[in-house]
């Protein structure tokens, strides 16, 4: 009889028939799984590279600007004249190269300083200001208090706008306090036993609002440290600035404001921050009161501390570091200085060579203090790589790649142990990088698109272990499933993708037409992938897409005139359509309308379109006579109100060139971002 099994010979093979099952169940989800997570992958791919091609836009675009400003103050002579440029007012500073005595030099810094302080309070005085009393937003008492703040928070989450005059009266209370700040501020859990981290806000009041939901709000018992980014892309910029703000003047002591790469008014000019405040505050009661805000915003961005150090261990920076950060060198630059990262100031006591590293302009007196501006720009700019070593961040054009060899050097110079970073998106809200030595945290959820990322913000307590808090701030996605989720951001950043495809459709079919000798509507995938990759320079593996952007034949071939085809497909030898002219400018047109207004009117006078013709005349050595610009300037202004509106502006880049019958080139720049030759610069 015994004690054996008393399983059946057919039950064995039902309970391997179940075990095979399982396992093939189990390979099949795994395979699914994999799949929706390459597709998740090449989707974020498309999306990180097209937001930082328009990154690389902006910068070469400012570099073309600079180039005109730095040629017209070239000229003068005797003195040299600075203007900040990209900006919608300009200061002279003139300071005397002749004597080259840097006490002499100092002091004249020192006074243009005073000047500046005393024009920008001058300009944005709000005592004069009433509050009307058909206004209906909430009402700001001085000094702020907590439940003045949380008056703001009702208020901003019902869609009201704080009055121009306390809005100017708080942007001056925290640049009084925000100037007697380090560059590095020195943070600790000592007392609260506890502090939270939070990355990237863009403007996405709801995450704000999520993450106080969730933590609660700033307090003595509840530290936070907001890690920069808080403007520019989301609709809320304005309001998550000045509740961070108001938050800093109630607790100083445990509120850390850090700054971010888009705390930059060059930033702020392409992104959508200097767009919402004049929304805001160019309209109705407050119409008089937009180009003081904007100019106040400016200031205090740039009185914005650039780190926080938590116990002495852990670095709180926005972007990163390189293999140039040094904190001792940071904590005394004059921070104030650099109004914007990307521009850095001129210095006439140096002697060293240009940016690019060699003297090509000899001629040229003043100079740029390069190791101090890597400081600046590689703490706001920089990226963690992989790879070991450091390299310039060419996917921004800004900042630098740093490897974990780079961070284990820099955190073991300064005795830290862990950098927390932002600047990024990343799918869970947070990443660790670099041996676990690098920490990203980034807390807009849906940042691309609904579905596409998860808010995050770390909380530390006393040993300084982190914890992580996940959110989304829309219900709808925490409704979808991963598939549906996924194939929204998809679709999403295809139709961007496709964008792009129609503002380069002629460069595009040209370069097809190299591979097609014989004429056929017929390349092979490989060639169709290269003529993507080199026309848009967008980092995306392109044959895993192609059956969403093209047609393939039953032999493998791609049928290229289908990837163009997304509007009419004109004739290769009719030039670019308005569309797609409108398509690859429209960012760049719209920086460029911005920049000539200067009074944020949201029109170009007259007197500003000559100004900026002047300019770009001496830049590209044309004369242009006045009578000549009045004439270009009535014709750009179609409704004949004496002002030139964005719509007018867009119209008259479109136009055709009756001389070479060809659409005119709107961009100036070669392929280095640099400033092309008057031959080739076509003016309207």
């Amino acid at each position: 009889m015994g004690c054996g099994s008393s399983k059946t010979p057919l039950e064995m093979t039902k309970s391997e028939k179940s075990m095979k099952a399982a396992l093939l169940i189990q390979r099949w989800y795994r395979r699914y799984q994999a799949r929706l997570e390459a597709r998740r992958r090449v989707t974020w791919n498309i999306f990180q590279s097209i937001e930082y091609a328009g990154e690389q836009d902006q910068l070469k675009l400012y570099n073309f600007f600079n180039d005109m400003i730095d040629h017209v103050a070239e000229s003068e002579p005797g003195k040299l004249k600075f203007q900040r440029a990209l900006n919608h007012h300009h200061y002279d500073i003139f300071m005397d190269t002749a004597s080259g005595n840097p006490w002499q030099m100092a002091a004249q810094w020192s006074a243009n300083q005073q000047e500046e302080d005393a024009e920008l309070e001058k300009l944005t005085d709000f005592s004069n200001i009433n509050i009307e009393s058909t206004y209906s937003g909430p009402h700001v008492t001085f000094p702020v208090t907590l439940s003045v703040v949380k008056h703001m928070i009702d208020a901003f989450k019902n869609g009201q706008i704080l009055h121009a005059k306390y809005t100017l009266r708080l942007l001056h209370e925290v640049r009084n306090k925000l100037k007697l700040l380090p560059n590095i501020s020195q943070a600790t859990t000592n007392i609260a036993k506890q502090i939270t981290i939070c990355g990237d806000l863009h403007g996405k009041i709801d995450d704000l609002f999520m993450i106080f939901y969730k933590n609660g709000h700033p307090s003595a018992e509840n530290p936070y440290i907001f890690n920069g980014d808080f403007v520019d892309r989301g609709s809320n910029s304005v309001e998550i600035a000045l509740l961070l703000f108001s938050f800093f003047l109630v607790y100083p002591n445990e509120v850390y404001l850090n700054r971010g790469n888009h705390e930059d008014h060059i930033m702020n000019l392409r992104y959508g921050f200097i767009k919402e405040v004049m929304s805001k505050y160019r309209v109705g009661i407050f119409k008089k009161h937009a180009t003081k805000v904007v100019r106040l915003f400016e200031d205090v961005f740039s009185w914005l501390p650039l780190a926080t150090i938590i116990d002495g261990k852990i670095l709180v920076a926005h972007g990163g570091i390189s293999d140039k950060t040094d904190l001792t060198y940071l904590g005394n630059i004059d921070r104030h200085k650099y109004l914007s990262a990307l521009r850095p100031p001129v210095d006439s006591t140096l002697d060293m060579d240009d940016l690019d590293g060699n003297d090509s302009k000899g001629d040229k007196k003043d100079k740029v203090d390069v190791m101090e501006w890597r400081q600046i720009l590689d703490i706001l700019w920089s990226d963690p790589k992989n790879q070991e070593g450091c390299r310039p961040n060419t996917f921004r054009g800004g900042g630098s790649y740093f490897g974990p060899d780079i961070t284990k050097k820099v955190l073991a110079k300064h005795n830290l142990e862990l950098l927390i970073r932002s600047h990024e998106c990343r799918p869970e809200g947070y990443e660790y990088t670099h041996n676990g030595q690098v920490l990203t945290v980034f807390s807009a959820s849906n940042y691309y698109e609904l579905g596409s990322n998860k808010g995050a913000y770390v909380k530390l307590d006393s040993s300084l272990t982190p914890r992580f808090v996940q959110y989304s701030a829309t219900r709808t996605t925490r409704k979808l499933t991963a598939k549906q989720s996924l194939s929204i951001v998809e679709e999403s950043a295809l139709r961007d993708l496709r964008y792009k495809v129609i503002a380069n459709k002629t460069t595009l079919m040209a370069e097809f037409k190299k591979c097609d000798t014989n004429n056929t509507g017929l390349i092979p995938v490989g060639d169709w992938a290269q003529c993507m990759a080199s026309v848009l320079e967008l980092s995306i593996p392109w044959r895993t897409f192609k059956d969403k952007l093209v047609q393939v034949n039953e032999d493998g071939l791609v049928k290229y005139e289908t990837c163009v085809d997304l509007d009419v497909v004109h004739n290769i030898n009719s030039g670019p359509s308005i569309t797609e002219t409108l398509y690859r400018h429209k960012s760049n047109l719209e920086t460029i309308f911005r920049v000539i207004d200067k009074d944020n009117s949201g029109q170009i006078s007259m007197e500003e379109f000559e100004e900026a013709c002047k300019i770009l005349g001496q830049h590209i050595n044309s004369q242009i006579s006045e009578e000549q610009i009045r004439d270009t300037a009535r014709s750009i202004d179609i409704n004949k109100d004496g002002y030139i509106d964005f719509n007018e502006f867009l119209e008259a880049f479109r136009l055709v060139d009756p001389h070479s019958g060809k659409t005119m080139d709107t961009n100036p720049l070669n392929a280095n971002g640099k400033a092309k030759s008057k031959e080739n610069v076509n003016m309207v």
